[in-house]
This record gives structure tokens, sequence and C-alpha cells, in this order.
């Protein structure tokens, strides 16, 4: 083959610092315009960000060039650096050290879309921390890392 190519959808999820509410409905929009603007700095086009005042989930197709851990911590980081530097809460906000990140397959795309377009009415039932142990042990992770920290 001649050519090289590559379509990897990821859906991504990550905290705040020790799941702290920090995240309300009057800063949200913008976290996730920070958030969406590094993913394209990066070569990242972003289908969907949401979440809510604990955690997020975005859905972006990676770039070739760059590894998942390497979008993410830019994401992150750069985030945070906005959200401070325009002073958007009273305290310090951080992201916590990990992530989660799941390949979706090109048939899966509309469900994921949706799955993270209505988190405010998927949290009703289950908190955080909840969701996300089961996206855990749906993709066999349980056993093999700490997600509290």
């Amino acid at each position: 083959m001649s050519h090289s190519f590559s379509k990897l959808w990821i859906h991504a999820i990550w905290a705040t610092k020790n799941r702290t509410e920090l995240i309300d409905y009057s800063i949200e929009k913008k976290i996730y315009n920070y958030i969406h603007d590094e993913l394209i700095e990066l070569g990242c086009p972003v289908r969907i960000i949401n979440g809510m005042p604990d955690h997020l989930h975005v859905l972006f197709l990676l770039n070739p060039q760059k590894s998942i851990s390497e979008v993410i911590r830019q994401a992150k980081g750069g985030s945070s650096h906005c959200i401070n530097g325009e002073n958007l809460i009273p305290e310090k906000f951080s992201w916590q050290k990990g992530y989660a990140a799941f390949a979706v397959s090109e048939s899966q795309l509309d469900v994921v879309y949706n799955y993270i377009k209505n988190q405010k009415q998927h949290h009703l039932k289950k908190n955080g921390q909840q969701e996300f142990d089961e996206f855990v042990k749906l993709h066999g992770f349980e056993n093999s890392i700490d997600l509290k920290t």
C-alpha cells in the first residue's frame, strides 16, 4: 500500500482533581471551548464535548501524528491554564492525573455521540464515579489501575 490511512475516533473521559464539582453551568461552555480549541490546534477534529460538574467526555478524531496521551495532556493542561488565567473559579483549578480513552468504531459514533450529549439526563441515575467504574469494567481494566487518584 503506497498511502497511509488512519481514522481513529476516541471517546476520552477525565475528571476534576478529587472529583470536586468545579464546572458549573455558568462556565462549562467556556471550558468546553478551551478544550475544543486545544484539540483543533493539535489536528484533532472534535465531534462533541459534554459533561458534569466533576468530569467530562470528549469524542474526537485522533491526529495520526500524535499519541493519545500527548493530545489529552495538552487538552487538560491548556484548559487548566485558561481556567486559572481567567479566574473562572475562586480556587485553583486542576484536572486529575489520569484519564480513560476508548476507540469508537464508525458504526458506534452516533451511539457514543448521543451518550455524551445526554450526560445530564444520564447522571440522574448514577454519579460520575459509578459511570467511570462501569466503563472500566466494560473494557476489562477493573483489576489493572487505580482510578480514584
